[in-house]
C-alpha cells in the first residue's frame, strides 16, 4: 500500500497579504523563527530552531506564519521543514524582512529599563 502523502495548505502568492505578514511578525517566537531562517537559507526541521515554548505553543506559530504566507512547510518522511519564503516577501514587500530583523536586532540591543 503507497504510504500517503501530507501536504499542508499554503497560500498563492496572490493571496500573502501586508496586514497577515505584519500580524505574523510581530510575535517575538515567530520572529525569531523568521530571523533563523533568514540567516541559515536553507530548509531546517523545527527541532532545528530552539523555542522557549511548549510544542503545541510552537506549533501554533510555525501555523500561522505558514498561513500568513512567511514560511514554506514540507514533510520529508516523519520531518516537517520549513523554509522562508524570502523570494517571495521580497518581491511582493521589498526590503521588509530585512527590515524587520535589523529592528528587532536593534531592539534587542537597546538597554532594558530598570
Amino acid at each position: 500500500m503507497p504510504m500517503s502523502t501530507r501536504i499542508l495548505e499554503h497560500p498563492d502568492v496572490e493571496e500573502i497579504r501586508l496586514e497577515a505578514v505584519l500580524h505574523a511578525l510581530a510575535e517575538p517566537a515567530r520572529l525569531e523563527v523568521v530571523r533563523f531562517l533568514a540567516e541559515v537559507g536553507r530548509e531546517v526541521a523545527c527541532s532545528e530552531i530552539d523555542l522557549a515554548v511548549s510544542k503545541s505553543t510552537g506549533t501554533h506559530h510555525y501555523r500561522v506564519l505558514r498561513e500568513a504566507g512567511v514560511i514554506n512547510q514540507v514533510y520529508r518522511g516523519t520531518a516537517k521543514l520549513n523554509s522562508l519564503r524570502r523570494a517571495e516577501l521580497d518581491a511582493l514587500f521589498p526590503g521588509l524582512i530585512d527590515s524587520v530583523i535589523a529592528a528587532a536586532d536593534r531592539e534587542r540591543a537597546r538597554p532594558r529599563p530598570s
